[in-house]
């Protein structure tokens, strides 16, 4: 092509062609998207699930050799019926939608269920683990059945082999029972609505001692009803004993963890809630026997004891008698020791008053007067000479001190010397130098000397 052939096709071009922007690009191929797939169902594996601030749940869906982005609302969520994670295979049903600020395509899923493991049982568990962390399985909930009820209710379907199994087992155990029968679906859409208004009902009427929940067994479909929790808390806010009997003996529903019996059977709860009526009369019998006997026995020993009690009872004239001689005897026995006792508490008082009179305080002011002039006595006596030792000594101590005293001393014509200013008594001529000042100490006064000269063993030094 010539140059100027190709820009001839660019002007023609350009006058033809739309240059999209990137945000109108987008905005048409989320509108061809979005009509093209308004729903479809998506099988995959769950990968990168991740739950952010806004509750949203984002996550990637993926097989062997492609991925898409998938985001569920927090509005759907409340449908599921388990927790998605990661590496679980789940089945999924959504519209497609482009994410035009980053060009990208997602799924976004209005409704999810796992593959594999069903999502019922996935519901079961998840309701089953709830309810028990509730309290709801507790036993402290259980109410005892009663042991002969008066009035039974059946709540279970009307057409179905299990009422006939139930009433059969009742009548053949305790004929002519009152037994109430409560219809309802057992399976399908709003069984468990009706399951719950036959139970609201049947404590609302309160004539009822015990009620079966009953139905036949099936599959975990079948019994969604029996697993569903307004089925559950119905029976576990009722006032009557309920007694679950779903399914066989292998099946589990959230109704027989919350009733407060579980029959394993509906023929099994017929069994549990009326006792078998030949035994029953065959223990009354056996009762009736045994009180009988320990009726029988119980008054023949009463016939003994009143014959014993009648043979000792004594003519009442002479039981009479026989008092009146006690009586007297007892008042003589009284008589005599009321003259001992008096006798002896005079003898008692005698002596007391004997003892007080020798100690009379006369006879005792008398004998501690002469006891006090004699201490006296004594004290004077004893000052006198320990008066006169005390001047002895004092005599003694006097002629002592005189003799030991320095101005006697100095009276006979000694004196004493010593230096000025010290005061050093002189006692060798060494320790003091010529001319040095002393003062000599005289009984009258004292004299200011200086030295002259010394002598010290025959050595002069003047």
């Amino acid at each position: 092509m010539s140059e100027d052939n190709f820009y001839n096709l660019t002007d023609n071009n350009s006058r033809q062609r739309k240059i999209y922007s990137i945000s109108e690009l987008n905005a048409e191929i989320k509108t061809l998207i979005e009509e093209s797939f308004p729903f479809v169902w998506i099988f995959g594996e769950i990968s990168n699930f991740r739950i952010p601030a806004s509750g949203h749940y984002y996550f990637t869906l993926k097989d062997n050799v492609s991925q898409i982005s998938a985001v569920m609302f927090r509005g759907q969520q409340r449908q599921l019926k388990f927790a998605p994670e990661d590496g679980m295979s789940v089945t999924g049903m959504g519209r497609l939608g482009l994410y035009e600020p980053r060009g990208t395509y997602q799924i976004i899923l209005e409704y999810l269920e796992p593959s594999g493991i069903g999502a019922l049982q996935i519901a079961f568990e998840k309701l089953k683990k709830r309810l028990a962390a509730e309290g709801c399985f507790d036993e402290r909930h259980k109410k005892p059945l009663p042991f002969l009820p008066n009035h039974i209710s059946v709540i279970t379907s009307p057409t179905g082999a299990v009422i006939h199994d139930i009433l059969n087992t009742i009548n053949r155990r305790f004929a002519n029972c009152q037994i109430q029968i409560m219809p309802v679906k057992v399976q399908g859409s709003g069984a468990a609505e009706e399951i719950a208004a036959a139970l609201e009902l049947l404590n609302a009427r309160g004539e009822a001692d015990v009620a079966i929940l009953a139905r036949g067994g099936g599959s975990l479909e079948d019994l969604q009803a029996f697993n569903t929790e307004l089925v559950a808390r119905a029976i576990f806010a009722s006032n009557i004993p309920i007694i679950s009997a779903v399914g066989h003996e292998t099946d589990y529903t959230i109704a027989d963890f919350t009733a407060d019996l579980r029959a394993p059977t509906p023929t099994a709860a017929a069994e549990l809630v009326v006792p078998q009526k030949s035994d029953l009369q065959r223990r009354c019998n056996d009762v009736s026997m045994r009180l009988q006997s320990k009726f029988l026995h119980y008054f023949e020993r009463l016939n003994l004891h009143l014959t014993e009690i009648s043979n000792r009872l004594i003519d009442p004239r002479r039981k009479l008698a026989d008092y009146r001689l006690r009586l007297d005897d007892l008042c003589a026995r009284f008589h005599r020791i009321l003259l001992l006792r008096m006798r002896r508490e005079r003898k008692y008082l005698d002596f007391w008053q004997n003892r007080l009179a020798a100690n009379s305080p006369r006879f005792l002011l008398a004998k501690v007067n002469k006891q006090l002039e004699q201490i006296n006595y004594n004290l004077i006596k004893s000052l006198t000479i320990y008066n006169h030792s005390k001047r002895i000594n004092i005599r003694a101590l006097t002629a002592t001190l005189a003799a030991l005293n320095p101005l006697a001393i100095l009276a006979r014509g000694y004196s004493v010397t010593r230096t000025i200013p010290e005061a050093t008594v002189v006692t060798d001529p060494q320790t003091v130098a010529l001319d040095q000042e002393l003062e000599v100490m005289l009984a009258k006064g004292r004299l200011i000397c200086r030295v002259k000269g010394k002598l010290n063993h025959g050595k002069k030094d003047f």
